[in-house]
């Protein structure tokens, strides 16, 4: 589990959030969500031990995150940022560079980390794009190369901050079903979703972030029913259902 607790976090001593707590469970996957500059990748960032806090505690299985070395919080926590570098090596080596947290001091790959890194590829879809140049490919094909290099980390906890960024529809659809597999799994995700649509069909819980303050937590639902996703995203939506599922439809608010 990873606990925020009362938080405040942001750049250069100025606050960006302030009094966040809520808790991503093993076992859900928890989406953060709000308007654009709402501070989601400054926590994350928090989360992952870029940006220290201003105030609060980061409990990792109830203990301070603060006193973990860096090699033993990155074999628990992975984290996916939302810009990185491309690196001239092929997307199978880039997925090696995962298990880096897990290695002696040879850096040599056992047959467990080759096996590690297979399933990553695998199960990101990147299998057949592993002798390629992380440089010469698509912006969703490297997406997807890099959610390998995360995969591989093989951590129980996973951050990731717009995964579904550069994919087309499907792709989007097959990530997010595949943290959700993940999740069921026992691992704990927290993902920052810029499509509402999407954060709400498959996410567990959401976080909503708005004017630097914990809007609301809990599951989507819930959160439409008490107006807190209308009110921070300046929409009105209605719930649509049919034999199969329920959805949301999201329109302008009219003043």
């Amino acid at each position: 589990m990873l606990t925020f607790s009362e938080i405040c976090c942001g750049y250069d001593r100025v606050p960006v959030l302030q009094d966040i707590s809520f808790s991503a469970q093993p076992g859900l996957l928890t989406g953060l969500v709000g308007i654009n500059g709402c501070g989601k990748t400054t926590l994350l960032k928090t989360a992952a031990g870029l940006i220290a806090p201003c105030g609060g505690k980061i409990l990792l299985g109830g203990q301070p995150v603060s006193g973990l070395k860096r090699k033993e919080f990155a074999q628990r926590v992975s984290y996916l940022p939302q810009n990185r570098p491309v690196p001239e090596i092929s997307v199978e080596l880039l997925a090696e560079h995962g298990r880096f947290p897990h290695l002696g001091f040879s850096r040599t790959l056992t047959d467990r980390d080759h096996a590690a890194v297979e399933r990553a590829l695998q199960l990101s879809g990147a299998d057949k794009l592993r002798q390629r140049s992380v440089s010469r490919l698509s912006g969703g094909e490297r997406q997807r190369a890099y959610l390998a290099m995360l995969l591989a980390q093989d951590t129980d906890v996973l951050l990731l901050d717009e995964p579904t960024a550069f994919l087309d529809i499907a792709q989007q659809f097959s990530l997010l079903e595949l943290l959700r597999k993940l999740a069921s799994q026992g691992k704990t995700i927290l993902v920052v979703l810029h499509e509402l649509a999407m954060a709400m069909k498959f996410c567990d819980r959401l976080a909503v972030l708005h004017d630097g303050r914990l809007a609301g937590f809990g599951p989507p639902e819930e959160l439409w029913q008490q107006g807190i996703i209308d009110r921070t995203f300046g929409i009105v939506s209605r719930r649509v259902q049919n034999e199969n599922e329920t959805g949301f439809l999201f329109s302008p608010e009219t003043h």
